[in-house]
């Protein structure tokens, strides 16, 4: 079976100490490895203002993972992310050869030195 790249970011409550939103992070790093998932990628956002209320809370834990995987495990990832109560959202998205290209350049900070050149002649 071919592996796709995927993108999922999750929001966690924002009542979770650290050591919570840890275990929370791991619970679901297990679900992506038991199958058959490998992840490339991860950030964690922090706590972050939400768009609107979502569960009567206006802040949350952001956690982007990326990954490739057989189209099975989405499934099971977003699963069991229903089944959590500490997450209120989620979103996974498949990616094609352009968003794979852009996040490789992203993680190698082409984007951030770039601009940073940009605003450097405005200083001076």
């Amino acid at each position: 079976m071919a592996l796709k790249n995927y993108e999922t970011i999750f929001i966690m409550t924002p009542l979770l100490n650290e050591v919570q939103m840890q275990e929370t992070v791991e619970k679901f790093r297990q679900v992506l490895k038991e199958n058959g998932a490998d992840i490339i990628h991860e950030e964690n956002w922090g706590l972050k203002k939400l768009a609107y209320p979502i569960q009567k809370k206006n802040t949350g834990f952001y956690h982007l993972v990326e990954f490739t995987a057989p189209g099975t495990v989405v499934d099971s990832l977003e699963l069991a992310y229903r089944r959590d109560e500490k997450i209120i959202r989620f979103l996974t998205t498949a990616l094609d050869k352009h968003a794979v290209a852009y996040n490789e350049r992203r993680r190698n900070g082409e984007f951030k030195s770039a601009k940073k050149e940009k605003e450097a002649p405005q200083a001076s």
